[in-house]
């Protein structure tokens, strides 16, 4: 990986720069006019409340410390229609590999990288891509998150609110927080990983034995608010 002068990092599978979004928005938007979607996204939508969200407060309630603090770097991967699982799976990689030599623990829970694929419409590359990635970035202590247009997966507080309903297919890396169970009940690794994170003192054995315990195989699109365990008040850390 190699760093721009523009506060840009360049992955080494790839040859695409992940940019400082909010060091220059403007100049974001004039690297890739589609990426400005995604400015509009998080500026309209994110940090703002939603009737449908089933509890007060942002949509994200993150996104805004990571504008403060310019912490939000992302790449716009071209190619549309024409793109590979290949291409895509080694833009997270690079993404990935960005995400851990930008991270500080003064900044873990604001530092995020966007992955972006504007004007692919086969979203099912984005699930397989998400599902076939997800396990090395939690084994991290971080979350791979699958966003685009008419992604079904339901809101923790609401069933019918859809959170990864996005104007773009993306692919994001941020910081595992507590709250994060539900999307991680799907295998038994994941939530190892989980209680290493949330629960680290407990014996090795014993994480594996609960995280074996509590697996969930083929967890629903919808089953999300039903798994989510955090009251109201009980805030993500």
């Amino acid at each position: 990986m190699t760093a721009s002068a523009a506060r840009g990092h360049v992955g080494a599978r790839t040859g695409f720069q992940w940019c400082n979004v909010f060091d220059d928005p403007g100049e974001w938007e004039r690297r890739n006019p589609d990426a400005a979607t995604l400015i509009r996204y998080i500026g309209d939508h994110l940090v703002h409340p939603h009737p449908q969200l089933g509890r007060d407060g942002p949509v994200c309630p993150f996104v805004r410390h990571t504008m403060t603090h310019h912490s939000l770097w992302a790449a716009a991967v071209p190619g549309g229609n024409d793109l590979t699982v290949e291409t895509m799976t080694a833009a997270v990689d690079d993404a990935f590999e960005i995400y851990r030599c930008l991270r500080t623990d003064a900044d873990a829970r604001m530092l995020t990288t966007v992955t972006l694929f504007p004007g692919l419409t086969r979203h099912e590359l984005v699930d397989a891509v998400h599902l076939a990635r997800k396990t090395a970035v939690v084994d991290e202590g971080l979350m791979l998150g699958q966003f685009y247009p008419g992604c079904g997966v339901s809101g923790l507080w609401n069933k019918d609110f859809r959170p990864l309903d996005a104007p773009l297919p993306m692919l994001v890396i941020r910081k595992m927080m507590n709250t994060d169970f539900p999307f991680l009940v799907g295998r038994a690794e994941w939530l190892y990983a989980y209680l290493t994170q949330v629960a680290p003192d407990l014996p090795r054995r014993l994480r594996w034995s609960i995280a074996e315990r509590l697996q969930i195989a083929d967890v629903a699109d919808d089953a999300i608010t039903d798994l989510r365990v955090h009251s109201f008040g009980e805030h993500a850390r």
